[in-house]
Parts: C-alpha cells; structure tokens; sequence
C-alpha cells in the first residue's frame, strides 16, 4: 500500500509540475509523430496535448487567438499566404518533413492518358493550387506563364491542348471526389487518410527537391518557450527520422 501510495504521489507531482503544451495538428501524419514524441517529452517535463483538425484554417485562427500554443500541419509558403490574408504573424520554429503532393486517379494507369476535356480536381487555397499546377506543369499537362510562380492560379495557364476542366475544392474534401473526376491533386496527408499509398498509386508526385516542409508553428511570442524548444528539438530526432523513414516508406520523408 505505502508503494501504490508513493507511485500516486509521484504521479501527482510530475503533473503538477509539468508544462502543458496543447498542439493542433492534422491526424496524418502530424499527430501521429507528435503522439510519438509524447512519452519523450513526459520524461522532459512537458505534458503534450494533441487536438486534432481536418481543415488549415482553424490551427491558425486558434493559434493566433492563444487558444492553442502551436500548430502543425503547414508548409512555409502557405503560412505566408495566411498571415498576409489574415493579418496574423504566426511564425516558423523548425523544418520537420515533406509530404509530397502527388496527382490520383480512379479511372487512369498512366498521365498520358488523361482524355480530352477530362475534369481534374485542385486544392482551392493559394499555395496548394499553386503547387497543384506547378507539379502538372513540370509533368507537361499544362503549360504556365511562370512555372516558378507558387501562387499560380488557372487563369496563369497559357497551354492546355486537351482542353482539362479545373475544378477547385477544399483540399480536404478532394479524397471524396476522385471516384467522380478523372484526375486529383491531393496532399499526402490526406491521401494517407484515404488509405492511398503515395509511392504506389501517384501517377505523378513532387520530388524530394520541393521547397515544401511541413513546419511546427508558434506565435512571436511563444516562439522561444522552453517547451516549444522542447517539442522542436525531439522532432529532430534520430528517432523521429527514423520513425517517419520506417512508417510512411517515402510518403513522408524527413526534412532534417
């Protein structure tokens, strides 16, 4: 008994103790990595929280309210893009990993065969429809006025022999409709939440090379916390690297 006892108040005082840092992330692959660094950050004094979205519009808002301390889920050119929108000034704590965007199909093997007047899907924010169009213009697809251009939109497409229909949904919703187009550009986490594997079933997808790494998120002045730090030093660890290499085998690849 006076062992169960000293195990309760020690329990007790490591929470009353600990920092509690409560994250928002998409559940894949964002929180499953934070949910592994949890027990590394326990044992550091830190209690992390994971409260999970589906859309990348609310992580920020909540963040930038203080409603939640940070946020992962974006990459840099996206959080540029909402800050200017926003009138926030979220900002970047460190360089976690690339989720390739790759382009789907339930009705297609191969990109050239693509019919005429087929109907292809993109994500309808800026940076993710931009990326959309940049990977199909590398591809030969379409052809841009600036393939260096990561806010392009389809009104910058100046080549498209087949005449493709561009559709522009909420970049979560897309997974639902690729059974009705012929082709969808899709984020890797979404697609891994649809049970799509990345490596297998792209027909095209972005190169290691892609300036877009998911980031942790914090606000200036939180940036600097001992348990951001924290949470930032264990997603660049070995064991992190490690975990992504071996879970999502080239769906997800680390970025440190």
């Amino acid at each position: 008994m006076k062992k169960l006892l000293a195990v309760v108040a020690a329990v007790a005082a490591f929470s009353a103790n600990a920092e509690s840092l409560t994250v928002a992330a998409t559940p894949v692959p964002h929180a499953e990595i934070l949910n592994f660094v949890k027990p590394q950050l326990a044992k550091e004094g830190v209690e992390l929280k994971v409260k999970e979205f589906t859309d990348y519009i609310q992580p920020n808002v909540q963040v930038a309210e203080k409603r939640l301390d940070a946020n992962f889920f974006q990459h840099q050119p996206y959080l540029d893009e909402f800050n200017k929108a926003k009138g926030t000034n979220l900002v970047s704590v460190a360089g976690v990993h690339l989720e390739p965007l790759g382009a789907y199909s339930s009705k297609l093997k191969k990109l050239d065969e693509l019919p005429s007047g087929a109907t292809v899907v993109i994500p309808n924010d800026a940076t993710n429809g931009g990326r959309a169009l940049l990977l199909l213009d590398k591809a030969g697809v379409i052809k841009l006025k600036d393939n260096k251009n990561i806010l392009s939109t389809v009104k910058d497409i100046t080549g498209n022999d087949k005449g493709l229909k561009f559709r522009e949904l909420e970049a979560a919703t897309i997974p639902r409709v690729l059974t009705q187009v012929d082709l969808a550009l899709i984020n890797t986490n979404y697609a891994l939440e649809a049970k799509l594997n990345p490596e297998k079933d792209a027909l095209v997808i972005e190169g290691s090379d892609s300036p877009y790494v998911n980031i942790l998120v914090a606000r200036p002045d939180n940036k600097d916390a001992d348990a951001i730090k924290k949470l930032a030093a264990a997603l660049h660890s070995p064991e992190v690297k490690q975990f992504i290499t071996e879970k999502y085998k080239g769906a997800v690849i680390p970025a440190f």
